[in-house]
């Protein structure tokens, strides 16, 4: 019997549109023979949607979404359900659309990668694909990432951060930090967002504010790095759960100077094919550098709890020096470029990521929940206070 497949993408992000294409990608490479496709769409609005119109890109290239259900999904445990929004049935009752039994996380950015919906889902119970609530939300807030991989020994770039209300009341205390520990260039970026949206690179102190005066738009939350001048970006994806992970090829984006801008990452990259589109696949490094880099993703991988897929970026100085940059817990694409020269398809991609979803279900199943030691009779109350018997 077929497992019924939930693809859930869009979101309320500026990373709606990317999630429409991966989630498109999935939905078309998934193997048909073995799951059946339920599509639901989150709209930037946050209504979740459901319908047949959903399956077909054109659709939302051509603005033609037609016949969509609104729909809920409950925090009932065990309950795989999804249902009409009550808005759309009146008072009699909830009504059932579709049922379950795993969901494919095709989502980016905030309200979407950042753990979220993945506690939606704990709650529920049902698996899911990709990272967990804390790897999700330590893997999206760049400025609690560092932390953990300085933790663990990894190698990152120095850096700061603050709250955008700070800014507002210490402007020349944050900008002396940033030239007294930094100093110039340095990339200010806000903390909990991906795709490069918000991003700048500063060279002054006029640059400088100008662009915390951008990222404050985007979060409060602001982290503010030491630039690696002229430096290789190198990309590599993990694949697993627990300490049983793999490496990916590593890839290095080509043809940019100092920022790969939200275009560069999806629409000027061709993903198929060595040095084309914008793509060395894969990257022209000494085996070596290259064992260094796919070890320390893997490190990287583990180091926040991840689970499913993700893709590790690096930067690699003039020295052949090698910084992490970030992790993406839900990479744009599934990320399965980096998987395909080495014979995974897309499609074996979603079945692999499905079956360690449906792994990982099974192990925290395997955990107690509760724990009998008739509490309620050994505790009495009494005026303002708890009393023990």
């Amino acid at each position: 019997m077929k497992k019924r497949v939930g693809v859930v993408f869009g979101g309320r992000s500026v990373e709606h549109e990317v999630s429409v294409i991966t989630g498109m990608q999935v939905i078309e490479n998934i193997d048909k023979a073995k799951y059946e496709v339920v599509p639901i769409y989150i709209s930037k609005e946050g209504k979740w949607l459901t319908g047949e119109s959903l399956m077909n890109f054109k659709n939302f290239k051509n603005d033609n979404l037609k016949n969509l259900k609104e729909i809920i999904v409950t925090p009932v445990y065990k309950d795989y359900k999804v249902y009409s929004h009550p808005e759309t049935i009146g008072f009699l009752g909830k009504k059932l659309v579709e049922s379950v039994d795993v969901i494919f996380t095709a989502l980016h950015g905030t309200n979407a990668e950042d753990g979220t919906v993945q506690g939606l889902l704990e709650l529920v119970d049902i698996p899911y694909t990709g990272a967990g609530v804390m790897a999700s939300a330590v893997g999206m807030d760049k400025i609690t990432m560092k932390d953990v991989f300085r933790a663990h020994g990894l190698p990152i770039v120095d850096y700061t951060w603050f709250f955008r209300k700070k800014w507002f009341t210490h402007k020349e205390v944050i900008i002396n930090e940033v030239e007294q520990n930094l100093g110039y260039p340095v990339f200010v970026k806000p903390a909990n967002l991906g795709s490069s949206v918000g991003i700048t690179k500063a060279k002054d102190k006029k640059e400088l504010i100008d662009s915390i005066e951008i990222a404050i738009r985007y979060d409060r939350k602001i982290i503010v790095e030491k630039s690696v001048e002229n430096p290789r970006e190198i990309n590599c994806a993990v694949m697993g759960y627990d300490d049983n992970v793999k490496a990916s090829l590593c890839e290095e984006p080509v043809g940019w100077k100092e920022l790969l801008t939200y275009e560069d990452k999806y629409i000027s990259s061709n993903s198929k094919g060595s040095k084309s589109g914008g793509r060395n696949i894969p990257a022209d490094l000494p085996e070596e550098k290259t064992k260094l880099i796919q070890e320390t993703a893997k490190k990287a991988f583990m180091a926040i709890d991840c689970r499913g897929n993700a893709r590790i970026d690096f930067l690699l100085d003039q020295e052949g020096n090698v910084f992490v940059n970030e992790i993406n817990t839900l990479p744009g694409s599934v990320a399965y470029y980096l998987w395909e020269p080495m014979g995974i398809n897309f499609k074996d991609l979603v079945s692999e990521l499905i079956d360690i979803a449906l792994a990982a279900h099974k192990e925290k199943n395997e955990n107690m929940y509760s724990y009998d030691v008739d509490l309620f009779k050994r505790i009495e109350f009494g005026g303002s206070k708890a009393k023990k018997i």
